[in-house]
This record gives structure tokens, sequence and C-alpha cells, in this order.
């Protein structure tokens, strides 16, 4: 009769601490390699968005910095109607430099604004700016009235919205994996994402959700 063997169970404690010393190590790697995925998105996001700002001044410079170039209603040609075309995409852009404005830089397809430093950009518009500018722009949503809540962001990887700065009102791109709420306007605590200064094309990442 032949014998059957198998594993003793001193055999199968140790195989079970083993492997439960491999998982304890493990795990936190594979957490910080979401992470840092996460950040290397934005990371690569930004990029390519200050790239597509820079792109904008340089074709607005090669056209010989236009103002006025587009009647927005009236018949009244002003700097606030100034757009170029890049790859066959009309942009509006910031025509006319003020006190902490240099021109040229866009500020989306509806209108350009002399007046970047005020309270006059909106939700939509940084929106613009975003899906005009960049070639294969991420899946974004702009914030709306009545407010969107959480749900409202599932499939989008950015929600957009206008929110004061320093100095001047900007654009904030948040990252939409990991909120856990709809943030604030200008609110990049425990967020990661980029903002925009239309008004000095300034692009700046900020990541800082908690690892």
């Amino acid at each position: 009769m032949r014998r059957q063997s198998g594993f003793t169970i001193i055999e199968i404690i140790i195989v079970v601490i083993i492997l439960g010393l491999l998982a304890a190590t493990a795990l936190p790697r594979f957490l910080a390699i979401t992470d840092d995925a996460e950040d290397a998105s934005i990371d690569g996001i930004a990029g390519g968005f200050a790239s597509a700002v820079g792109l904008v001044r340089g074709q607005w410079e090669i056209d010989g910095r236009p103002s006025g170039n587009f009647d927005t209603g009236g018949g009244t040609l002003s700097a606030d109607g100034t757009f170029i075309t890049v790859d066959g995409v009309v942009v509006g852009v910031n025509a006319e430099a003020g006190t902490g404005i240099i021109a040229g830089f866009p500020t989306g397809d509806s209108r350009a604004d002399t007046t970047i430093a005020d309270a006059s950009i909106t939700h939509a518009e940084c929106l613009n700016v975003l899906e005009n500018i960049m070639q294969n722009a991420p899946r974004a949503i702009a914030q709306t009235s009545p407010a969107l809540d959480l749900d409202d962001l599932t499939g989008f990887s950015l929600f957009v919205q206008e929110g004061t700065g320093t100095t001047n009102n900007q654009c904030f791109y948040y990252q939409t994996n990991g909120l856990a709420a709809i943030p604030a306007a200008g609110v990049t605590t425990d967020l990661n994402g980029f903002t925009y200064n239309p008004a000095t094309g300034a692009v700046n990442v900020f990541k800082n959700r908690p690892n």
C-alpha cells in the first residue's frame, strides 16, 4: 500500500508566514506605484499644456501681434476681439499688456480679454483653452451652475474651474482620480492638478494629495 504524503502543519504555517511577510513588503510598493503614476500623469498633461501655451503665443508673434482683428459685435473692433488660428483652430488671445498682464496668451475660443486681471475669465473659457490648444486633450469637464457633484465627474480625467490665484484670476485643472469632494475654487490643499494664469502664461503644477 502506497503512503500518501503532504505538507505538515509546520510547513503550512511557515509558508503562510512567508506570504504574509511578502505581502507586507510588496503592498506599500504597489500603492506607491499608483501614486507615482498619478503624479507622472499630471506632470505630463501640464507639460503638454505649457508647451501648447508657448506655441499659441509664438503664433501670435509670427502673425505680427494682431489686436482687434475680430468683430465681437456691434461693428466696433477692439482688443477684446483678438484671435489667431493654430492648426485650423481659432483661439482667443489676450492682446493688450497692462499691469501684471503680458499679451499673446490664450484665453479661450469664445473671446479674448484686455482685462485678464479681473474676474472675467469663466469656467467654460478655461475648458476652451485646454481643448483648443492641446492635441488629444484629456477628457475634462468644467464647473457649472448649479455646481457639479462627484458623480458628474465619472469618466473625466480633469475637473476645470476658474478661481482666484495669487495676483490674477486663473484656471485650475484638478485631477479627478482620488477626489473626495468637489474642490472649492482656487483650493489646492490635498489635491493634484495644475494652474494656468492667462495674464502671464504661467503653468504651475501642484501635487498635494496625501500618499
